[in-house]
């Protein structure tokens, strides 16, 4: 029997690990660091132009900044915390100001500030944004973490017992006719599951089988019966799909988060903009610019003034104060009555333990990409959980940890892997599949789930025209090409293997035509597990003459790693798999979950491109050989390059 308390503090000592692991890197890329030596780390962009400036909701000030040649690497991203800052004269910290990223497109950020008027050096030039380390998760996790270890009663020691193996789960006979034609029988089931357990149920979702609308079908039915939910996800991209797909339903839903972090698609379900739609709202504004004024008036009074001047001054301060008071009220009001209309409050993992959720219980929490989730992320929401509905699949990519220790020592293991190794009667998972052909799927299903898999009959379908292969796995053994490793980015990289790839990607495209994927709508993914070659892959696109087709495309056309594709599909899909070296190092695609998660991302096309005198020093890649070859769709780059 597992021992979950020392499991428990042991998981939280291994939190604290990473924890100072990622601040110390962190720290390395920042302290004593120059200006340049941040640009090249891709913490700090710099110089900046400010290219739109405007007030968003709740007054903040949105600004964004252009940048005339963005480091190729880097680390700001949606939802990062920023600092915003200008170099020009005497500047120190207290002009900086911090935000939150709206977005990053190419060489152009947008981000939230934390004030509500614009800074009065803005428009002085020489302006620059810093990547801030942010704590403020890992003060939560750990606090999170503090409580489940206490909870020795009540329902938290309960779920704790059962997620983590000591106890067993319970559940209850529901007689539910499901009348949603879109469920097919796994789904049903799941649903079903969700629905009927009392502790915990998982939907474990392999790709392309509908995890998403089956989550959505079983909140839908548990609010037949209860009047809220929480749904959580680990990323805002998650929450907010999940948000986007609950509003078509018409169910109710609030978007707990920073707006900044927010898809504007969804910016009308966040908590500031419900108040500000609110029919109260107008009435607190008014309050709000009465009490400026009323304040505005009081310092009018000099520090020498008379017996009447100051009785006026003390008459305007008390009046200040009863209107605060009815502004609170006003606001507790309008807080309580969203949240009385509201079915769903969704959030992040973190964002479970804001301030605006403080002290809510929930009958049912729905977690969607939950194999994501560090375990301590994941307790944050289940503190406010009487049952809990996980959805993933741990087959596919875990939480990125930055400590090797950590990570080898359990932090990997997610809290639905373990729940799913010790509560197996717990799971359920989807076998139909409405992505990619058989022949796509079948290495995946085969490798990573039992051969249960079952591709959709939609799927034959999918294809770009019928003399146009499914699946090819290029080898490029005995070519000549080599990776290595580069010196600034560290990040391994393969430059004929890359100029191969995007000949390949030419090709198709001439072949096929923009006409056709333009008429249907098609788009490309062109991946690879590593940083260095997706950026060397940008380059040589934007560069050569030689790639003008694959340009021409840039509309339809992703360009990211495959740790970036996780979550998403593409109607044709290139992976450039990189390694080859005499010593038959294969570096992190020994982790196969990552090329599970390649491989499936193809909805009509899938070209590998690798060397398999290299992969094959691992089984699962002499596997993946065998299994194209059985297929008729491995080819020899020689047979290319002869053509």
């Amino acid at each position: 029997m597992v021992n979950i308390q020392e499991e428990l503090k042991l998981i939280q000592k291994l939190l604290r690990t990473e924890w100072k692991e990622d601040l110390a890197q962190y720290k390395q890329k920042t302290f004593g660091k120059s200006l340049s030596e941040k640009r090249e780390a891709g913490i700090c962009w710099y110089p900046l132009t400010v290219s739109k400036l405007r007030t968003g909701l709740a007054d903040k000030v949105l600004v964004e900044v252009t940048h005339p040649d963005p480091p190729s690497t880097h680390g700001f991203q949606s939802g990062k915390s920023v600092s915003l800052f200008s170099n020009s004269g005497d500047r120190d910290a207290k002009d900086r100001v911090n935000g939150v990223v709206n977005y990053v497109r190419g060489n152009k950020l947008m981000m939230t500030l934390g004030v509500e008027n614009v800074p009065d050096w803005l428009e002085g030039g020489k302006i620059g944004v810093d990547l801030l380390f942010d704590e403020n998760t890992y003060r939560q996790m750990d606090s999170a973490m503090d409580v489940v270890i206490k909870a020795d009663s009540g329902r938290l020691s309960v779920l704790k017992e059962v997620l983590l193996g000591a106890a067993g789960p319970s559940s209850k006979n529901l007689d539910l006719s499901l009348e949603d034609s879109r469920l097919n029988e796994s789904q049903r089931a799941a649903v079903l599951l969700a629905c009927s357990a009392k502790d915990v149920a998982v939907v474990h979702g392999p790709p392309g089988t509908g995890k998403t609308t089956t989550l959505i079908a079983a909140i839908r039915e548990t609010l037949r019966s209860t009047h809220q939910v929480m749904v959580c996800a680990p990323s805002n991209a998650a929450v907010d799909l999940l948000v986007e797909k609950l509003v078509e339903e018409g169910i109710v839903t609030l978007r707990i988060g920073h707006p900044a972090r927010v898809d504007d698609d969804i910016l009308n379900q966040t908590f500031d903009a419900k108040i500000s739609q609110h029919p109260s709202y107008k009435t607190l504004k008014k309050l709000k610019k009465d009490v400026a004024e009323l304040r505005r008036k009081a310092k009018q009074f000099k520090r020498n003034f008379g017996h009447q001047e100051r009785a006026q001054r003390q008459d305007l301060y008390e009046q200040v104060g009863f209107m605060r008071q009815e502004i609170d009220q006003l606001e507790d009001y309008i807080r309580f009555d969203i949240f009385q209309r509201t079915q769903v409050v969704a959030c992040t993992f973190s964002g479970a333990g804001s301030q605006a959720l403080k002290g809510m219980k929930f009958p049912v929490v729905f977690m969607d990409e939950a194999a994501q989730g560090l375990e301590p992320a994941t307790w944050i929401p289940l503190l406010a959980a009487e049952k809990v509905v996980m959805a993933g699949d741990h087959c596919q990519l875990p939480p990125t940890i930055k400590s090797f220790e950590a990570a080898n020592a359990g932090l990997r293991k997610t809290l639905f892997e373990k729940v799913i190794e010790r509560n197996p009667q717990s799971a359920v998972m989807l076998l139909t599949q409405y992505r990619m052909p058989g022949l796509i799927m079948g290495f995946s299903s085969k490798v990573f789930y039992e051969n249960r898999l079952e591709a959709a009959p939609v799927t034959a379908s999918h294809m770009l025209r019928p003399d146009e292969p499914i699946l090819s796995f290029i080898d490029t053994a005995g070519s000549g090409y080599a990776d290595f490793t580069d010196k600034e980015t560290l990040s391994t990289q393969n430059i004929e293997e890359a100029r191969f790839a995007l000949q390949v990607m030419n090709t198709l495209l001439k072949r096929i035509g923009n006409g056709l994927f333009e008429e249907n709508d098609w788009n490309i993914g062109l991946i690879s597990p590593y940083r260095g070659q997706v950026e060397l892959f940008k380059v040589l696109i934007r560069e050569e003459e030689a790639y003008m087709k694959i340009r021409s495309m840039s509309s339809r056309m992703t360009v990211d790693t495959i740790d970036g594709f996780q979550g998403q599909e593409r109607d044709v899909i290139l992976i450039s798999l990189v390694r080859s070296n005499p010593r038959g190092e294969i570096g992190f695609l020994s982790d196969t979950r990552r090329m599970n998660v390649a491989m499936t991302r193809a909805k009509r096309r899938l070209i590998v491109i690798g060397d398999s005198g290299t992969l094959c020093v691992h089984p699962f890649y002499r596997e993946l050989l065998d299994y194209v070859e059985a297929a008729g769709c491995y080819t020899s780059i020689y047979e290319l390059l002869d053509n």
